[in-house]
C-alpha cells in the first residue's frame, strides 16, 4: 500500500534514492546545461551536493525526524557545489524546515514544505531568473498545494507536483530565450524533478526513470545568441566560499557582491553561509567577505577556461576524447596565467584552488576520472591540499599517486621531469627529486594584526613567506618581495622564476628584477603573468 505519511525512515530513503538517481542521470543533466556558461556541470554539482547530504545522514546520531532533518540541512549547506547545488541546498533546507519538530509529514505538510522550499530558493537568489529550477520548484509546489486542498493523499500530492513539474520544465524554453535557441530545457529543473520520482518510488513503488543522454545544446546557436550582448556568461570566474558572519550583516555583504558580479546565491543562517557569485574580480569577491566576517574554504573556477576547453574538444577533436597516455597529471592552481602555464607543461586537468581555496577530494576525483589515462599523478601545490589529494587513490579504479608539492613554483619544477609514457610511480620518483631542488616563496598581504619571528605584523602589511614561515614583513610590496629574496637566494642558484598575481604591479616587478641584477647578477630571472588572487608573487629558485 502507498505510504500515507513521510516519517524519518521514509524521508531518509527518499533523499538517498534522490542522490542515487541524480548520480545516474548526471551526464544527461550535464548535457542540458547552457546557463550561465555551457560548462556541463549542473548534474555533477547537484550530485556532489546530494552525496554530501547522504554522508551526513549516514553519520546522524539517530533516526528521529529532527535528526534526519538536521542532517539534510547541514549536509546540503556544507556540501553545496556551484549555482545549481547551492539552490538545491536551499530547496532541501526549506523542505526540512517544515518537517522538523513533527513525527511525520502528511499530504498537507508536504505541500506546505514544497511551497517553503520554493520560497527559500527564490529568497537565496539575488536576481531570480524564470525558466530555471526556481520556476519548476514554484509551479510544482503550487500544484501540490492545490491537490492537498482538494483532499488528495500524500502520493496524490506528489503525483500532482510531478505532473505540473514536467509541464513547467517543458515551458522553460518559453521563458528563457537561451534555452529555446539551444533547443533544450533547463538542466537544474530536470535534476530537481528527480526528487518527485524518488519520493514516488519510495512511497508507492513507482519505477525510476532511465537516463536519456540527448544530443545536448546547439552550441552554434548558443554562441550566436550571445553575440556581442553582455550577459552573465561573460563573467570570468565563479567564486564560492563559506562565510562566518553575523546574520544582520548578510544584506550588506550581498549588496557588495551585487556591485561586482551576478548569479549571486547566499544560503545559510545562524552565523554560517554558503556563498556563490560569478564575477571578474576575485579579490573584491573575497574582500567583501572579509569586511563582514571570515571567508573559508574558498573555491575559484575559471569559467572561461571551461568554455575554451569545451570548444577545444569540439573543434580540435570533433567532440571525442583526448589522446590517451599511460600516465596523466592533475594539478591544483588558480589564475588564467597559472592555468595556461600548467597546461602548456602537460597538465591534463587543472582544479581551481590554492591557499584558502582548498578543493575537496570529490573535486580532485572528478578531475582524475576525466584524464585520459589509467594512471594519474596529482600536484596539490599547497600543503593543506596534500592530505586531501592522498585520499583520491582509494576512490577510483585508476592508479593515483601524489607528488607533495607545496606551491605553484614547486609544481612547475616537477613538471620538467614529467614523462607521460612512464608509470605513475616512476614519475613520482623523478618529479619529487625535481621538487627537492627548488626553493620557493610567496608574497601576500596580512588581513589582521599579528606577530612573527621577524617582528610585529599590522593589518595591510606585505608578507614574504617561505618554507620556514614568515621571513619578511614590510609596508610595501617591493620591500616584502626583496626581503624574501634576500633570505632565499644564494650563490648556488641559477634561475629565479617570478609568477605575478593580480596584486602585482609593473613597478614592483621592475624593482625585483633590478634588485636581483644588483645583488645576484649571475641568476637569470624569468617573469610570467600568473593572475592568481591573494598572492602578488610566487618565487621559484633553481
Amino acid at each position: 500500500m502507498p505510504a500515507a505519511v513521510l516519517d524519518a525512515t521514509t524521508l531518509r530513503s527518499v533523499i538517498t534514492t534522490f542522490s542515487e538517481v541524480v548520480a545516474a542521470h548526471r551526464e544527461a543533466i550535464n548535457r542540458l546545461n547552457v546557463y550561465p556558461v555551457p560548462d556541463g556541470d549542473t548534474g555533477t554539482n547537484m550530485s556532489l551536493t546530494l552525496r554530501s547530504v547522504v554522508a551526513e545522514l549516514d553519520g546522524a546520531a539517530d533516526d528521529g525526524l529532527d535528526a534526519v532533518c538536521d542532517a539534510i540541512a547541514h549536509g546540503s549547506l556544507m556540501g553545496a557545489r556551484g549555482n545549481s547545488g547551492v539552490i538545491l541546498s536551499q530547496i532541501l533546507r526549506g523542505l526540512v524546515g517544515v518537517f522538523r519538530q513533527r513525527r511525520a509529514a502528511d499530504a498537507a505538510t508536504v505541500a506546505a514544505a514544497l511551497e517553503a522550499a520554493a520560497d527559500a530558493a527564490y529568497g537565496a537568489v539575488m536576481k531570480p531568473v524564470e525558466g530555471t529550477i526556481l520556476t519548476v520548484a514554484r509551479e510544482s509546489a503550487a500544484a501540490a498545494r492545490a491537490a492537498a486542498d482538494a483532499g488528495a493523499d500524500l502520493v496524490g500530492v506528489l503525483e500532482a507536483a510531478r505532473v505540473e513539474g514536467r509541464a513547467s520544465l517543458a515551458r522553460t524554453p518559453d521563458l528563457l530565450p537561451v534555452l529555446a535557441d539551444a533547443g533544450v530545457v533547463d538542466a537544474g529543473g530536470a535534476g530537481f524533478l528527480l526528487l518527485y520520482d524518488a519520493a514516488l518510488h519510495v512511497l508507492d513503488g513507482r519505477p525510476l526513470p532511465e537516463p536519456e543522454v540527448g544530443a545536448g545544446p546547439d552550441l552554434a546557436a548558443l554562441d550566436a545568441h550571445h553575440g556581442d550582448e553582455p550577459s552573465i556568461a561573460d563573467l570570468r570566474y565563479e567564486v564560492m566560499y563559506f562565510l562566518e558572519a553575523d546574520d544582520e550583516r548578510i544584506d550588506e555583504f550581498k549588496s557588495a557582491w551585487a556591485a561586482i558580479g551576478d548569479s549571486i546565491v547566499v544560503v545559510g543562517g545562524e552565523g554560517l553561509w554558503n556563498c556563490h557569485v560569478h564575477t571578474d574580480d576575485i579579490g573584491a569577491a573575497i574582500e567583501a567577505g572579509i569586511e563582514v566576517g571570515r571567508p573559508r574554504q574558498i573555491r575559484v573556477t575559471d569559467l572561461l577556461e571551461e568554455v575554451e576547453e569545451r570548444d577545444w574538444v569540439r573543434d580540435e577533436l570533433g567532440g571525442g576524447p583526448a589522446e590517451r597516455v599511460p600516465c596523466g597529471v592533475v594539478a591544483v592552481g588558480v589564475g588564467d596565467g597559472v592555468v595556461a602555464i600548467l597546461r602548456s607543461m602537460g597538465v591534463h586537468r587543472v582544479v581551481a584552488g590554492g591557499q584558502s581555496m582548498n578543493p575537496s577530494t570529490a573535486d580532485l576525483l572528478a578531475a582524475v576520472e576525466a584524464v585520459p589515462a589509467d594512471e594519474v599523478v596529482i600536484l596539490p601545490n599547497n600543503k593543506n591540499i596534500i592530505p586531501v589529494a592522498e585520499q583520491v587513490d582509494a576512490q577510483t579504479d585508476k592508479t593515483v599517486r601524489v607528488v607533495p608539492t607545496r606551491g605553484i613554483a614547486e609544481g612547475l619544477a616537477t613538471l620538467m621531469a614529467y614523462d607521460p609514457q612512464a608509470s605513475a610511480d616512476d614519475n613520482v620518483a623523478a618529479m619529487s627529486a625535481a621538487a627537492a631542488d627548488v626553493r620557493t616563496g610567496e608574497v601576500t598581504r596580512a588581513v589582521r594584526d599579528s606577530v612573527s619571528e621577524v617582528g610585529p605584523i599590522a593589518e595591510g602589511d606585505h608578507l614574504g613567506i617561505c618554507q620556514e614561515g614568515i621571513v619578511a614583513v614590510a609596508p610595501t610590496l617591493a620591500g616584502a618581495a626583496t626581503g624574501l629574496l634576500q633570505k632565499l637566494v644564494d650563490d648556488e642558484h641559477e634561475l629565479l622564476t617570478v609568477i605575478c598575481g593580480l596584486d602585482a604591479d609593473p613597478d614592483t616587478t621592475a624593482a625585483i628584477e633590478a634588485w636581483m641584477s644588483e645583488h645576484h647578477p649571475d641568476v637569470a630571472v624569468e617573469v610570467h603573468e600568473g593572475g592568481q588572487p591573494l598572492y602578488a608573487y610566487y618565487f621559484g629558485l633553481e
